[in-house]
């Protein structure tokens, strides 16, 4: 069946709002994870790079909030959200530049339909949400170099390092983005080297880079000594190569990534698929290489670098888009069907698994983690995305009782030992209730709270404070703060309870009269 480029165009726009419709609706049930709410400090204390990542997403959050006027799971979710709807939009103009309106339709298919992409990336506010925004955009020019050089102009190599740029003030994975591309450049285009735009793309890219170098000479690089720490290991663990391979297998959606690895192994046909339209034109042969490039060596690395230390599946997950349009062109060549059979099932997968994880939350709760009273709830994936609301209405009440009978006095801080749960504590608990949360730890636990220690009011003597424990992230508050206070006494323990579910439990400490002030992490500012 033959449908116009005008037919396709609609098709893409309905993928486009129903997704984004989808999104906000699921934003509305599901409370903000912990690594969500952890960014909510990068809007709250913006700076040039932070101890995880550099600023991008922080940035994001504060535009989508209105400069933090605005907040609520939605306002956090929605530059992910409009991220991924102009990525999905570029993905379709990448894959109608490579062949045709179809290829872009089914590559755009393919990224909507990835567990990673529409949802981890897509709806979640990780630095990956605008990571990938850039990378779409960067593989856009990098292609229209290729098959359009001769509408490649200054302008468009200068959007071009702009947009590698500011994917690296996402995530740093955006270098492998100039990797892969100079790798091309260098095997199959030398005769670009001698191209000075290149080198002006280059320059902006970097100068876009240099806050990240700037702050971290500021602070000793401890952005690269914390990430060191965790990929270089001694040792082959097969185990972990094998968590990597298939939990990534698992985000992209496993019928997904099965689409984009039958044209890899039909080599032969794939390269067919790219040449244009029937034509043996040599520069789409080459935009094969090109998304080769930019997909394989990123994915391979962190395979690589997963024999040897456990890696996050999430790592690999901009190599894909690479293969969404190789794909996109490979089944719009060799599939009889609008939408190959393959990629319509994995559409039914990702629909049954968000329908299935909401009836989980909501109407058939189970008790999937530890069901031990001392840490009940653990590893439970309802609790990433429910309970915080609850328990901080249920908190506010204790909050005011504390206050109305002289046990605590007005705005007392909460502590927190780690940066989760210490970013729902802030988010949901502190924010409303204008409480400072204050960190006490190790650097290597606290992570950014660390940074905003330095902008607030240290303990004083004599001083009271609130801990917040859930069952399902375990800790010893008299082991935590004993040292600090005369006392540590429990205040009340607060259920989360689902449909007659216990899902964990909130233990609410009361800290009377700290007789030690904790050594600061960081020197004052």
């Amino acid at each position: 069946m033959n449908i116009s480029a005008a037919q396709y165009q609609k098709k893409l726009g309905w993928l486009i709002l129903i997704t984004v419709f989808i999104k906000i609706i699921l934003s509305s049930f599901l409370e903000l994870g912990n690594d969500e709410v952890y960014y909510y400090t990068y809007a709250i204390q913006p700076d040039w790079n932070h101890f995880d990542h550099p600023p991008m997403v922080g940035w994001m959050i504060r535009l989508t909030s209105l400069n933090l006027y605005w907040l609520s799971a939605l306002s956090m979710r929605l530059g992910s959200i409009l991220s991924a709807a102009i990525a999905t939009f570029v993905i379709f103009e990448t894959g109608t530049l490579l062949k045709n309106e179809r290829a872009g339709y089914i590559a755009a298919l393919l990224y909507s339909l990835s567990i990673y992409t529409t949802i981890i990336a897509g709806l979640f506010v990780l630095p990956d949400s605008p990571q990938l925004l850039f990378f779409t955009l960067s593989i856009y020019l990098m292609v229209k170099m290729v098959v359009k050089p001769h509408l490649f102009k200054t302008e468009h190599w200068l959007l071009l390092g702009l947009f590698i740029g500011l994917a690296t003030m996402s995530k740093v994975h955006g270098l492998f983005l100039w990797a892969g591309f100079g790798a091309f450049i260098l095997f199959h285009r030398g005769k670009t080297l001698k191209n000075k735009n290149l080198y002006l793309a280059v320059m902006i890219s970097l100068i876009c880079i240099v806050p990240i170098l700037y702050w971290n000479i500021q602070n000793d690089f401890i952005t690269y000594r914390y990430h060191s720490k965790r990929v270089m290991h001694s040792g082959i663990s097969v185990d972990s190569f094998l968590q990597q391979v298939l939990g990534e297998m698992l985000y992209q959606n496993p019928l997904v990534y099965i689409s984009c690895l039958i044209p890899l192994l039909n080599f032969r046909k794939l390269k067919a698929s790219f040449l244009n339209r029937g034509n043996n034109d040599f520069q789409y042969s080459e935009a094969l290489w090109l998304l080769l490039w930019l997909s394989l060596p990123l994915i391979l690395t962190f395979w690589t670098l997963s024999l040897f230390n456990p890696t996050l599946p999430h790592w690999t997950g901009p190599g894909f888009i690479a293969l969404f349009l190789i794909a996109g062109v490979y089944w719009s060549t060799y599939s009889i069907k609008i939408v190959p059979v393959l990629i319509k099932l994995a559409g039914v997968l990702i629909t049954v698994l968000i329908a299935g994880f909401l009836l989980l939350v909501y109407v058939f709760p189970k008790q999937l983690g530890s069901k031990d009273i001392a840490n009940l709830g653990e590893y439970n994936p309802i609790n990433d995305v429910t309970g915080w609301r609850h328990f901080s209405t249920q908190f506010e009440t204790i909050v005011s009782k504390d206050i109305s009978e002289g046990k605590m006095k007005q705005g007392v801080p909460i502590l927190t030992h780690k940066w989760f749960p210490g970013g729902h504590i802030l988010f949901y608990t502190a924010q409303p209730l204008h409480m400072p949360v204050i960190g006490v730890g190790t650097l290597e636990d606290l992570h950014k709270f660390a940074w905003l220690n330095q902008v607030q009011s240290d303990l004083k003597i004599g001083q009271n404070a609130y801990c917040i424990i859930p069952s399902n992230l375990p800790a010893n508050a008299e082991t935590l703060f004993g040292n600090y206070f005369e006392k540590v006494e429990l205040a009340t323990t607060i259920p989360i309870v689902t449909r007659g579910v216990v899902l964990r439990n909130f233990y609410v400490y009361r800290l009377l009269q700290c007789k030690q002030i904790p050594s600061p992490i960081l020197p004052k500012k």
